[in-house]
């Protein structure tokens, strides 16, 4: 952990100015203080535990004053456990604390202001979680095995016994399962459980470092049929997965507003709020303004989930993703759902050629002509792609963002380097609870290149 560790018997007092982007309650006056817990506008008191160059870190005491917005956490382990920064924040400010966030972002990092703030998106506060990596550790001292996320700030599993953001019947089965892997005998070889909830099915991804022996499974597979879930085992890489004994349908999930369906392996990208991405789907359809005539370049396009949903409205589609097992995915969900109009490429996002012209030589797709462009980048954004997607000239763009830093930083170089103009952007709420939240940015062509007002 960086900072320096420090002891402090002193008791402060002082007023909560704001958020930082995790989530924490900050200090200021002189050098701000990080204080997990506190909320904006309380008095509390606090103890400072940790100091860097720039900031402070420190525990909360007491909240002598709370906000009106405090609400009592549902779960037990929250503090302790490292899943959730703001269940002592209601969900309708955990929103507008996201939105606020975001406003900043694109006004001190892009320099950008939307022309217009779209309503945030979201859907169930609890039980919405459909995927994740659960830590699991056999602890000598406790005497048993631990099973869930990351303790706040450590690399510690957390001692919980349910999880209220997983979805069902996941949240349930943390003990369970920490009582299985305690009965197995590879309970010290058995790291980590990939979670994946799909519309037809619960898999759990069991990370093996040695091989189960016939005891143990046998205790997979009564675990397996007493909570109705399918197993699987990865003694290696990705490419080592496989289900305990015969393997069942394949995972998936439906979009039925566009009469689509997404297959999937337990270890893929999906989105984690299945609600909120339905949501999503459906706005940035409506967004986009799509017809018969529209041809759309769908970036960092995954296994399809805007893509497929997409050509049922235009003309043409083209997915672009750099890894392939995920585009050998995508084709096949496009022939499951007979859509001829879509097709995809392998690509490597982060690696196109700043010159324009170059990347247009060595990337055939992108030497077609676009009316719309989709990004969903990852954390770290997609800047590489933006010269190119400006020399496409599309009547609109749409960018789906998981990092508000990165959205920011990408809109100010289409707006203020390249003409566009930020007609909408919002939020959506696909992590409650957590300080993490992805936004929705809808850009058009601006005055400078010809676009009528």
């Amino acid at each position: 952990m960086n900072g320096r560790k420090v002891v402090s018997a002193t008791v402060e007092t002082a007023t909560v100015a704001g958020l930082t982007h995790d989530g924490e309650g900050i200090v200021r006056g002189g050098k701000a203080i990080f204080v997990a817990g506190a909320l904006p506008g309380e008095t509390i008191r606090y103890r400072r535990t940790r100091t860097h160059r720039q900031h402070d870190e420190a525990e909360l005491v007491e909240v002598l004053t709370p906000a009106a917005e405090r609400v009592a956490p549902r779960c037990a382990h929250f503090g302790v456990c490292g899943g959730c920064a703001l269940q002592h924040l209601s969900p309708d400010a955990q929103l507008e604390a996201k939105h606020a966030e975001l406003r900043d972002n694109l006004e001190r990092v892009g320099h950008v202001t939307p022309q217009a703030w779209l309503p945030p998106l979201r859907g169930p506060v609890w039980g919405y979680r459909r995927r994740a990596r659960l830590g699991a550790k056999f602890v000598t001292k406790k005497g048993k095995v631990l099973v869930g996320f990351r303790e706040r700030l450590s690399p510690f599993v957390a001692d919980v016994q349910h999880c209220d953001v997983l979805a069902p019947p996941v949240g349930a089965l943390v003990t369970p399962l920490a009582q299985l892997i305690m009965s197995l005998s590879l309970r010290e070889r058995l790291p980590q459980i990939e979670v994946a909830v799909a519309d037809n099915a619960v898999a759990l991804v069991f990370r093996v470092l040695d091989p189960p022996t016939a005891s143990d499974l046998e205790s997979l597979r009564e675990f397996r049929a007493a909570h109705a879930v399918r197993v699987f085992l990865q003694p290696g890489g990705l490419d080592t997965i496989h289900e305990l004994d015969t393997p069942g349908e394949p995972l998936r999930y439906e979009l039925p507003q566009f009469k689509v369906e997404l297959q999937f392996l337990p270890t893929d990208f999906i989105q984690i709020n299945g609600a909120v991405n339905e949501a999503l789907v459906s706005k940035a359809i409506e967004l986009l303004e799509l017809t018969p005539a529209s041809r759309v370049l769908d970036l960092f396009c995954g296994i399809g989930n805007f893509t497929l949903p997409i050509a049922r409205s235009a003309g043409r589609v083209v997915g672009v993703e750099g890894d392939a097992a995920l585009v050998a995915r995508a084709r096949h969900n496009a022939q499951l759902n007979k859509l001829e109009n879509a097709e995809f490429h392998v690509t490597n996002l982060a690696g196109v050629p700043e010159s324009v012209s170059e990347a247009a030589q060595t990337l055939p797709w992108l030497r077609g002509a676009y009316t719309h462009v989709v990004l969903d980048p990852p954390r770290a954004g997609a800047k590489e792609v933006l010269a190119s997607v400006a020399s496409l000239e599309p009547q609109r763009v749409l960018y789906i963002s998981c990092h508000p830093g990165s959205l920011a930083r990408d809109l100010g170089v289409l707006v203020n380097e390249h003409g566009f103009t930020l007609e909408a952007a919002g939020v959506l709420d696909m992590f409650p609870h957590t300080a993490h939240f992805e936004s929705l940015a809808l850009l058009a062509p601006g005055k400078r290149r010809g676009r009528a007002p």
